[in-house]
């Protein structure tokens, strides 16, 4: 059975419109799936939509109030309906409040009473009045969608492939095969269709989103598809130029140094990057670092000696 929609709000039945619009946005701002990540938040974002929906409008607050959360299918003219077919000329047995604090069956029952009793029907037909009510409680409810995070490395989210998660669920732990499309960026979506919220009755079951998370890596950063990566070189293949290996997710490469490049500059290797199945890949750019010997040996110092002392190059003279 539904939940009463004032329990959804935390208001009482008493409550005026401001108070329902507060309760409401409260509730909003604390469930909304953009800013609450658990996968039960939407469900509730739905019923709290759903029960402010309803309560904010006076007429169907109203009608919502006096036949309970059926009142959809009651229909509109309710009232003539019940007082043309009793012919009671206003006397007693004027039936007042909602039939559904009761069974089904409690209420097919009192209907039976009110013609046994000797008040006329006057061909009233109680089933086609309140069945479609009855009937509704077993209408099919889809189920609601869910998401959860899928925490992946660098070199998972490039090379795709399939893999085993387990998730948390009610009653236990599910276990999902996951074909991870290769190229996937952080916040990216993976749909598991039918793996949701089960539905009500028929009604389907809702899908599982999972949300890729890129965990960080001690060497590559990645803006949208492009991967950057350090790239140290030596002072002298900074200075004259030097083909050096560049390490990337999907490989090494080579990479051509220009003569006379320093720390900072970057070089790009076009379509290195993270692939991408519906378009065109990323880049992979390298960022050069030049390294210098920690601990140069004899002859090493001596060639730098001889290098300060025969160059004018002053890079704190550089513009």
């Amino acid at each position: 059975m539904a939940r009463d929609y004032y329990e959804v709000l935390g208001v009482p039945r008493t409550a005026d419109a401001a108070e329902i619009q507060q309760a409401f946005r409260t509730l909003a701002r604390r469930y909304h799936p953009d800013v609450n990540r658990d996968p039960a938040a939407e469900e509730s974002f739905k019923q709290i939509n759903e029960a402010y929906s309803v309560l904010s409008d006076p007429a169907t607050r109203s009608r919502y109030d006096r036949f309970g959360p059926d009142f959809r299918q009651i229909p509109e003219d309710y009232d003539e309906r019940v007082a043309a077919g009793q012919g009671f000329g206003g006397g007693a047995g004027t039936y007042r409040g909602s039939p559904f604090g009761r069974s089904p069956g409690a209420d097919r029952a009192r209907a039976r009473t009110w013609t046994e009793s000797g008040f006329d029907s006057s061909g009233v037909d109680f089933e086609d009045l309140f069945g479609g009510v009855f009937r509704g409680r077993g209408s099919p409810i889809p189920g609601a969608d869910q998401e959860a995070e899928l925490a992946l490395s660098v070199e998972e989210a490039y090379r795709g492939g399939r893999r085993k998660i387990t998730l948390a669920a009610p009653g236990g732990e599910r276990t999902y095969d996951v074909t991870i499309p290769a190229g996937v960026v952080d916040g990216q979506r993976i749909r598991l269709a039918g793996e949701g919220g089960q539905g009500r009755g028929t009604g389907s079951a809702g899908d599982l989103y999972l949300v890729v998370r890129l965990t960080p890596h001690p060497r590559y950063r990645l803006v949208g598809r492009d991967i950057h990566v350090d790239l140290p070189v030596t002072a002298w293949e900074a200075a004259l130029g030097a083909t050096v290996p560049v390490s990337g997710p999907g490989g090494t490469a080579k990479v051509n140094v220009p003569s006379g490049t320093s720390t900072g500059r970057r070089l790009r290797l076009r379509g290195e990057g993270m692939p991408h199945p519906r378009g065109s890949p990323g880049d992979l750019y390298a960022e050069i670092k030049v390294m210098v010997p920690p601990s140069p040996g004899p002859r090493e110092r001596e060639l730098f000696e001889e290098l300060a002392a025969v160059s004018s190059f002053d890079p704190r003279k550089q513009t």
